[in-house]
């Protein structure tokens, strides 16, 4: 027997054998991706807007104490004084003040890193005269968004209240996508990404919308991309023959925030 070539035919088993093997472990210890309803729509979102509705739930809460249900945000009932300027507070939709009103008081925080932000009532012409034409109010006529950065991050409390919670589900209304791949949702429980996904493109003077819900996972953190240029004098829009895609938000919809 040639026991030369009996020992070199074990020794590559051997280490064929280690090689599947460790291929089986990266698949085993891979966790899986987590369970995602993505709804998203572009132009008439009414379907879509009903569909993510009933994935948060019902009923639609407009006062502290809920644990079930879904919360929704629009910019309408901003005051004056805080619209049109880059002054609106982080917390506006989360007052803990027992004497403000409990449209005041609906779960949602602004995580303050840097940005500012800014509601409009006149579609942000007021920064350059072409916005007016190409970005256009969902309901109202108020729209949002961050004013020194493409880039904001909302966190939730117990509605009322300075305590963390958590939602299943988050979606926003946004104005005027044109690029495919400039305006983002990406989920966050604590440090662990859930992923990001892609508004779909609408164009000017018209909507998108992106909502992504999770059966099984907590959110903490939703990181917001609205396009991939800032809002500034002269500064013009892809669909206005410029480089850039810019984009504004209306609607926001998640689902009650609860302790975790």
């Amino acid at each position: 027997m040639n026991y030369k070539l009996l020992l070199a035919f074990l020794a590559t088993a051997v280490i064929m054998t280690s090689c599947d093997n460790d291929d089986d472990d990266d698949i085993y210890n891979t966790p899986p991706a987590p369970q995602a309803t993505v709804v998203q729509a572009s132009g008439d979102l009414t379907a879509a807007l009903a569909q993510f509705r009933q994935l948060l739930g019902d009923s639609l809460n407009t006062t502290p104490g809920k644990t079930t249900g879904r919360r929704e945000v629009n910019w309408d009932g901003v005051p004056a004084s805080l619209s049109n300027n880059d002054a609106f507070p982080f917390d506006f939709f989360n007052a803990t003040d027992p004497a403000l009103p409990a449209g005041r008081k609906r779960g949602l925080l602004y995580i303050n890193n840097g940005t500012t932000f800014r509601v409009d009532s006149a579609d942000f012409a007021g920064i350059d005269s072409s916005y007016g034409t190409q970005f256009n109010a969902f309901s109202g006529k108020r729209t949002f968004s961050a004013a020194n950065s493409n880039i904001s991050d909302v966190a939730f409390q117990i509605a009322g209240q300075t305590t963390p919670a958590v939602v299943k589900g988050f979606g926003v209304v946004f104005s005027d996508v044109d690029d495919a791949n400039s305006t983002t949702l990406e989920f966050f429980n604590g440090t662990k990404s859930l992923g990001v996904f892609k508004a779909p493109v609408a164009g000017a003077n018209s909507f998108s919308f992106l909502g992504v819900f999770f059966p099984d996972e907590k959110i903490t953190r939703v990181k917001i991309t609205a396009g991939n240029g800032l809002m500034a004098p002269g500064v013009k829009d892809l669909s206005n023959g410029g480089s850039k895609d810019l984009v504004v938000m209306d609607d926001f919809f998640y689902s009650e925030p609860n302790q975790p």
